[in-house]
């Protein structure tokens, strides 16, 4: 064999190593950056000490990207220049061209679709598996690629750019809230599922004041009432706790809980000769202490408030100290899981369906969150919670009955208005919205 030959075989076999080197760079990237944090920190946690590796080496993207890229370049440059000096050698001027050709194909088919394509059908697998040779590379060129971030970060500056690799463009919650939704597009997630996991996440960024039953909705008992008057109207509510005022609403002395009234009007029966003296008892003894919250309060706060103090039930005011509502434990589960019926509710309170004309009618103080939920719309409520409330944002004004407005791709009619109050009307989209 000649040194011809030896040269020639030698420089293809070095082609064939940049090839494959190109190939382990380029599916190395594209696992490493497709991969799930949140899957690679399980695997960690259950001892897979590559899944490890490739969550420490993933912190730093711009160093991890940088590493690869130089390495990848590197060796695509000296396969083509390689390539070129073995076909000049063998096809003289002819040859460029040729050398050309062949590695396109040869870098397209075996070192970026195949490699990438591989790493994309299990990314976390690979990224185990390509960590600490990728680590071990990344310590290495940390000198010229930390030599090459200044340059670029100096060139950038100058054209009037910033970066800042520690910000992520997109919260983690955005991340799951996103895949969430993408993944109900494509039917891999049901409508219930993610609405449950959506309202959990939304819980930090919706306020107490945003699902709190408004005052004008709130049962009372007023203090001075007789006793028998007290127990009827107790036995009477859906509600098992009920606020005890006096003199005026705004003026909450305390809260009865009807196990406990019940528990005082047994006492007095066992304790009296006649029926009539057992009802004459006082309401202030059985009353628990009012506990007041901001309007302002988030409602994983709150909620967190409710389990450490051992209670379901807050009443809501303003900055003022004025009344605003009431808000429950159970309003909070809701807005998580839904709505959750007892044996008060009917299914009608439950159930939205529309008529012959796809119109729903809604009460005016059903927040449009909920409506949203139900019907899978979406109404916009930055500028209001309730539906009655979006209508008289929009239309600058407390509508009349009977009054129609569109906007946001709905059309709304005011069914019943009761003093400066909306409290029906019907609601359809102008589009039909697919059924999800």
């Amino acid at each position: 064999m000649t040194a011809l030959d030896v040269a020639t075989l030698m420089t293809a076999g070095a082609i064939v190593i940049c090839l494959m080197l190109s190939a382990f760079f380029s599916g190395s990237e594209t696992a490493l950056t497709a991969a799930s944090k949140a899957k690679l920190r399980a695997r960690a946690d259950k001892g897979d000490t590559g899944a490890e590796a490739a969550v420490r080496i993933t912190a730093d993207s711009e160093r991890l990207i940088g590493a690869i890229l130089l390495g990848n370049n590197v060796v695509n440059i000296l396969a083509a220049s390689l390539a070129t000096a073995l076909f000049t050698r063998l096809l003289g001027a002819s040859g460029v061209a040729i050398a050309t050709l062949v590695m396109t194909v040869l870098v397209l088919i075996f070192s970026e679709v195949m490699p990438k394509t591989y790493a994309i059908s299990a990314p976390e697998t690979v990224a185990s598996r390509v960590a600490r040779p990728i680590r071990i590379l990344t310590i290495v060129l940390a000198p010229i690629v930390s030599v090459v971030r200044a340059i670029v970060n100096v060139m950038l500056a100058v054209a009037g750019l910033k970066t800042d690799p520690g910000k992520h463009m997109f919260s983690l919650e955005e991340e799951i809230e996103g895949a969430l939704s993408l993944g109900h597009a494509q039917g891999a997630v049901n409508k219930e599922d993610r609405d449950r996991l959506l309202g959990a996440l939304d819980l930090g960024n919706r306020t107490v004041e945003e699902i709190m039953r408004h005052r004008s909705e709130i049962q009372m008992i007023d203090a001075d009432l007789p006793p028998a008057k007290i127990l009827e109207t107790v036995l009477a509510s859906p509600h098992t706790r009920l606020p005890v005022y006096r003199e005026e609403r705004e003026n909450i002395v305390g809260v009865v809980h009807a196990k406990d009234l019940l528990r005082a009007v047994n006492r007095a029966v066992r304790n009296a000769d006649d029926a009539a003296a057992a009802r004459q008892f006082d309401l202030m003894t059985v009353v628990m202490p009012p506990y007041f919250v901001p309007e302002t309060s988030a409602l994983d706060e709150q909620m967190r408030e409710f389990l450490k103090r051992r209670t379901h039930f807050a009443l809501v005011v303003d900055e003022y100290g004025s009344l605003r509502g009431l808000i429950t434990l159970e309003d909070i589960l809701e807005e998580i899981v839904g709505e959750i019926a007892d044996e008060h509710d009917t299914e009608e309170d439950q159930t939205l369906k529309p008529n012959a004309s796809g119109d729903y009618l809604v009460e005016g103080g059903m927040t449009i969150r909920d409506l949203n939920r139900q019907l899978d719309w979406d109404l916009p409520d930055d500028e209001a919670n309730t539906i009655a409330g979006l209508v008289i944002h929009m239309a600058q004004s407390i509508p009349e009955q009977g009054q129609v407005f569109s906007f946001a791709g709905y059309r709304f009619e005011v069914v019943t208005r009761r003093e400066n109050r909306i409290s029906r009307l019907r609601v359809r989209p102008l589009t039909p919205k697919p059924q999800g």
